[in-house]
């Protein structure tokens, strides 16, 4: 697919930084990108305005994967600068993240929206002054009471969890490049749906 320059996506994964955190449920976003740059190619060996990222190729798509090493809750600046930097404009900013209010091992697309009370994305809606920057969302489902929300998103996957996740990562692989090939809506019309028809 013929490249003009102008049709470049970033995608950036949230999640904490440090060994402490790198096997928790809420650095889904880190693993993502990690698998991406492996299938892809990309090496992450740049850093800039706090953070970790790598610029590679995409079937002809020029792509910038990216993990904010500054915490959760302040992923917003890194990924605004980043776009800001290489010119990558919001919409085609993918931000990919874990999510509570939804099933374990589904996943969803939105194309934009709130942050729902999502530390990482109110930052980055705060950095960008907009909420248009499609996420891809992975459900890591809600705890059972009376166990703690953030005990449980800073909780790390036991390896049996990890097993029974990670096909929802192989999902995901699929669902960013249609994302990139296709567009976001023709990616929620497949992916959204194939979850609601295999419930």
């Amino acid at each position: 697919m013929h490249d003009d320059g102008t049709r470049q996506w970033l995608i950036a994964g949230l999640g904490n930084p440090g060994r402490k955190y790198a096997s928790t449920r809420h650095n889904v976003g880190f693993k993502m990108i990690e698998r991406l740059a492996q299938t892809w190619y990309i090496t992450l060996d740049a850093s800039k305005f706090k953070a970790r990222f790598g610029r590679g190729r995409y079937n002809g798509i020029r792509v910038t994967l990216a993990e904010p090493r500054d915490y959760m809750n302040r992923s917003g600046p890194p990924v605004y600068q980043l776009a800001a930097y290489f010119n990558i404009p919001v919409e085609r900013t993918l931000i990919v993240h874990d999510d509570i209010e939804i099933e374990k091992g589904r996943l969803k697309i939105k194309a934009k929206g709130g942050h729902g009370g999502h530390n990482g994305l109110k930052s980055i809606a705060g950095a960008f002054g907009s909420g248009n920057f499609p996420r891809l969302r992975l459900g890591i489902g809600r705890p059972a009471p009376p166990i703690d929300v953030t005990d449980y998103v800073l909780g790390n996957f036991s390896p049996d969890e990890w097993r029974n996740f990670e096909p929802v990562i192989d999902r995901a692989e699929n669902a960013v490049a249609m994302i990139l090939e296709k567009g976001v809506t023709a990616a929620m019309n497949q992916f959204n749906m194939a979850n609601e028809s295999d419930k």
